[in-house]
């Protein structure tokens, strides 16, 4: 069903203005994905160090946690789609965010190693349940027309997570400690995220099937074994998990290679920081661009911009300046996100969005949690930075032929 036949039966009068509830599920989503995102996966690193201290334990044993959170969300986001096609995502995303309240107060109390990989075991979960994707797949169910702009609204609200919570988390860590920080921060995550799940979210096929009963079309899309049966599935399926691998690898090894080229930490960091911000403006562009190119060709240029800006990384310290790098990497990943959730759209339709982005999202979020370690171990076998990033650059110019070539003469729903 489309948004303006749909919109009659499935809208919301404020005042005199009747709007779509689509937007109404945009907004709620936008909002709680800021504050999960803020709370759950920007925290971590906030109070990394005070948590070796007190558990006294060294930082790989630490960070081990999360990446045991970022694997079990991976494994979890298949089940969770295919509930979200079928049920919607309200009662899923609401005990998401309970589990999730639950185990940050659990988080702010842990004394041992096993019981903080325990927490961070059962938080995989919670983040399977109230990130990306079963919010896109939320999103996905009450959008044909306009479904980019949806998807761009939440991903630039959720994109100020980390600058809205981390100066935040930093603060309460000096003022009260990261125990009591993360106490205090579990009551928020409450007071905003579990009513507004609870409350607003509803599944817009539901009122579309039951609308369209004679037109089952009006909602259509492949199934997961559809999908799967297609080389463009496994060809995005890969090139994901590629350029998840290669953000995260890059994310943990730019600042001790900047040192190494002689630039100080507090420089390096900053450099990551304007990654991060350039992800805004790269967001904003992919609409239009996306329009005009297509699917296809915007995927690949996603891919194609991330090859550049690692290629670019062996020769920072000859030219001397990281803005290439700032543009290159930070609009390029601003946009992978993106990118997933609207060609997966396209490509395979609305009605198994969930299961299909849940079975490519097992690849991408694994390699999110692989990808620290990865690229220690290709730094070990290729000897030097500099052909680890030349090694993903030339992995990424791959990825991006493989989109091209597999996504040529395949139906994309526009």
């Amino acid at each position: 069903m489309t948004e303006s036949a749909a919109a009659s039966a499935q809208s919301i009068r404020i005042g005199s203005r009747e709007i779509y509830y689509g937007w109404v599920i945009v907004a709620a989503v936008s909002v709680t994905e800021t504050v999960t995102w803020g709370i759950i996966y920007y925290g971590f690193p906030v109070f990394l160090r005070p948590m070796e201290q007190d558990l006294g334990a060294s930082r790989v044993a630490i960070t081990a946690a999360f990446s045991i959170g970022l694997g079990v969300a991976a494994v979890a986001a298949l089940p969770v789609g295919r509930w979200i096609d079928r049920h919607g995502g309200r009662a899923l995303m609401t005990l998401g965010s309970c589990l999730a309240t639950l185990l940050t107060f659990a988080w702010a109390r842990v004394e041992s190693l096993p019981a903080l990989y325990a927490v961070w075991f059962l938080m995989g979960l919670a983040m399977a349940a109230t990130l990306y994707e079963p919010a896109f797949a939320v999103v996905v169910s009450w959008f044909r027309e306009g479904r980019d702009r949806a998807l761009l609204t939440v991903t630039l609200v959720a994109g100020f997570a980390s600058t809205i919570f981390m100066p935040i988390e930093a603060w309460l860590l000096t003022r009260v400690g990261w125990r009591a920080a993360l106490t205090i921060l579990a009551v928020v995550l409450a007071v905003v995220t579990i009513p507004i799940h609870a409350l607003l979210l509803r599944h817009g096929h539901t009122t579309a099937r039951s609308t369209a009963a004679s037109a089952p079309s009006m909602v259509p899309g492949m199934t997961l074994g559809e999908a799967a049966r297609s080389l463009v599935f496994w060809v995005l399926s890969i090139a994901f998990f590629i350029g998840n691998f290669a953000t995260a690898a890059v994310s943990v090894h730019l600042i001790p290679y900047l040192v190494d080229r002689g630039y100080t930490a507090t420089v390096a960091a900053a450099i990551i920081g304007w990654m991060g911000a350039m992800q805004v403006p790269g967001r904003l562009i992919f609409v239009p661009i996306s329009a005009r190119l297509g699917a296809r060709w915007m995927v690949a240029s996603v891919f194609f911009g991330q090859a550049l800006g690692l290629a670019y990384l062996p020769f920072i310290a000859l030219v001397g300046t990281a803005l290439p790098l700032v543009v290159l990497l930070g609009a390029s990943n601003g946009m992978s996100t993106l990118s997933r959730a609207t060609s997966l759209a396209r490509i395979f339709g609305a009605r198994h969005y969930g299961a299909i982005s849940g079975a490519v999202a097992l690849g991408a979020n694994s390699a999110r949690a692989i990808g620290p370690v990865g690229a220690s171990l290709l730094l070990l076998g290729l000897g030097a930075y500099p052909s680890v990033f030349w090694a993903l650059a030339a992995s990424l110019v791959v990825a991006s032929l493989s989109v091209l070539i597999a996504g040529a003469g395949v139906k994309v729903e526009e």
